[in-house]
């Protein structure tokens, strides 16, 4: 049995709660040691990775880790939150109740660290002397080294957050046990893997994983789902799945922050981390805050809405990722960022690395070339040789240091005033390029009303949206009804209301396919429409669902595109959108205590439809 009291004094940690915690979870599960620690103990815990074969080295201070087959995502069907009120049931939160779960959890983990070291990892997950700080403090155990790696480098790690608080009890308990991965009965009847979050004990039990948020607990259990319950239990902010950046229009000096969500594989992350197109970079600059989580709370000294990004660092999709698509997140893994790349291709010989989407073609030469399960591909089988060289999941974990266009404020504590909200969805039809909205609960309205395009390989019909609202439907901590008025609260308290958008990237011509907008850095175009109307700048032009920018007021400089293509995406399809209306009621109804101000939107929006 581990020498707990010898650990923690050895770390200079004293808080009573912290220890507590600490002794019962290592008696708890059987850890042979426990260990305490903070980001100064990188470099040490790389070595004894590299030396223990959890990772391997990929050039010049740069990392390889691969996680067990069965083992490479999230689990939405095993995540789960729990409290002790029904009441917190919601759609969306598979919600059970927190007698049933703590026990069940706390069963799987007893004696499953046996032989293991326990690692403590105190964190913060916002910037420090944070408005919301007293909310982004917790400790996690975990028995996984890789886990500690990654959690220095998504979030602030060290002692000192736990010895500061005002209120010594208040932090986050979460606690991650792998278990024998191999014969937990991965997508089986027989499942034992479970991802809890306590909500209303500020409790998160994880069990059967290595991998990603259902590993790094400060990420999505914490900065997304406790958050979002913390947030409306204090009424003092929103944890919401939202990238976050900074335009910079050099010739007024004014600074503008646009946040929002966007479900997967919309463009969230290379709008995040794009930069200005040639032709507008001399006046414009664009600054990363963040591309995946996002708080928000009303200042009360100046009346505005103000966000930051409460990580530390970007655990991004390799998929796809190059110069052209993202040479941002590109740069921020280059040779010496100290990043670590999981379930990639790896050549142990040349210590290189290779994902579907960073060349056009794979590397000609499979000689020494292993796949994301390890496997040589030059002896891969007739069948075998189209199969992926990397998972689709694969990923990178940077700091946010690293990304070569952050924004010098990132760390600060005050956080960044919020000028819009955005919210974009994969659509080939219906949604034009931007479409604005003033009005708050219009806006909310079109938050809860989010989606992408199933496809015929997916669940739903061809064309028709699955419903993701706010970018929040895997994330949802509580019900979606008393989630939209905490939103409308929160964000209705601001004097100087931020204007609502929702945008799409993906619009395709009918006849063959192609995209009409070229998106990417592009995207800034209609961005910096957006703050122009909310500056009073441009008009634009009145829509039943929104106000549309007029060709003359998109900034197009150094752009060719078609006149028909232009024509499309500046317009609205009226009776698509009818058709539309019929299906968010639908999806609506589902969600009980549903303000009365988001269905007065839905009314005003398929009125002026009718009259279109």
């Amino acid at each position: 049995m581990a020498d707990v009291e010898a650990a923690l004094d050895a770390a200079g940690l004293k808080n009573p709660h912290v220890r507590e915690y600490v002794r019962y979870y290592a008696e708890l599960t059987g850890a042979e040691r426990v260990e305490v620690v903070s980001a100064a103990d990188d470099s040490r815990l790389i070595q004894e990775a590299l030396e223990a074969g959890e990772l391997s080295p990929a050039g010049d201070g740069l990392y390889y880790s691969r996680s067990f087959h069965k083992d490479t995502a999230r689990s939405e069907e095993r995540t789960v939150v729990a409290t002790n009120d029904p009441k917190d049931k919601g759609v969306y939160n598979n919600w059970k109740p927190a007698s049933e779960m703590k026990p069940l959890l706390e069963d799987r983990m007893r004696g499953a660290s046996k032989g293991k070291t326990m690692y403590v990892i105190p964190y913060l997950m916002s910037p420090p002397g944070n408005e919301l700080a007293p909310w982004a403090v917790g400790v996690e155990l975990t028995d996984a080294r890789p886990v500690v790696l990654h959690m220095i480098r998504m979030s602030r790690v060290g002692v000192e957050f736990v010895e500061d608080l005002e209120d010594p009890n208040l932090f986050v308990r979460a606690v991650h046990v792998t278990g024998d991965l191999e014969n937990l009965g991965q997508g089986t009847p027989e499942d034992q893997r479970y991802f809890v979050t306590v909500a209303d004990e500020r409790t998160i039990l994880h069990f059967g994983s290595s991998y990603g948020g259902n590993a790094l607990l400060g990420k999505i259990a914490h900065g997304l789902r406790q958050a979002a319950y913390d947030g409306w239990a204090s009424k003092k902010f929103l944890g919401e799945q939202y990238m976050l950046i900074g335009i910079h229009d050099k010739e007024t000096g004014k600074d503008y922050h646009i946040c929002g969500g966007f479900p997967s594989a919309s463009g969230k992350t290379n709008l995040a981390m794009m930069l200005a197109p040639d032709a507008l970079g001399d006046r414009y600059h664009v600054s990363f805050y963040g591309d995946d989580i996002a708080w928000l709370w009303v200042n009360e000294e100046d009346g505005r809405l103000y966000g930051m990004n409460p990580e530390y660092g970007v655990f991004g999709v390799a998929k796809d990722t190059n110069e052209l698509t993202n040479p941002t997140a590109l740069h921020s893994v280059d040779p010496g960022t100290q990043a670590i790349f999981t379930n990639i291709a790896y050549n142990p010989d040349t210590k290189e690395v290779w994902w579907e989407g960073r060349t056009p073609e794979p590397p000609a030469d499979t000689t020494g070339w292993l796949d994301w399960k390890g496997n040589p591909i030059s002896e891969r089988s007739e069948d075998e040789k189209d199969a992926p060289w990397a998972h689709p999941n694969s990923r990178f974990t940077t700091t946010l240091d690293n990304v070569p266009n952050i924004a010098k404020d990132y760390n600060a504590a005050a956080g960044v005033p919020i000028d819009a909200i955005i919210f974009g969805g994969r659509t080939r039809d219906r949604e034009p390029l931007i479409r604005a909205i003033h009005d708050l609960a219009e806006g909310v309205y079109d938050g809860l009303t989010l989606g992408a395009e199933a496809t015929s390989a997916a669940e739903g019909k061809e064309g028709v949206l699955r419903y993701d609202p706010m970018s929040n439907r895997p994330f949802m901590a509580y019900g979606e009804g008393d989630y939209a008025r905490h939103y409308l609260d929160i964000v209705g308290a601001a004097k100087d209301q931020p204007i609502f958008a929702h945008v799409n990237w993906f619009q395709r011509d009918p006849e063959d396919g192609h995209f009409l907008w070229p998106g990417y850095r592009e995207n800034l175009r209609p961005l910096l429409w957006l703050i122009q109307l909310r500056n009073g700048e441009v008009s634009g032009r009145e829509t039943p669902v929104g106000i549309l920018p007029t060709v003359e007021e998109l900034n197009l400089e150094g752009l060719d595109i078609p006149e028909q293509d232009l024509e499309t995406i500046l317009s609205i399809d009226v009776d698509r959108w009818k058709q539309e209306m019929g299906y968010r009621e639908e999806h609506l109804k589902q969600f009980e205590n549903l303000p009365e101000e988001i269905w007065e939107a839905h009314r005003r929006v398929a009125a002026a439809l009718d009259q279109a």
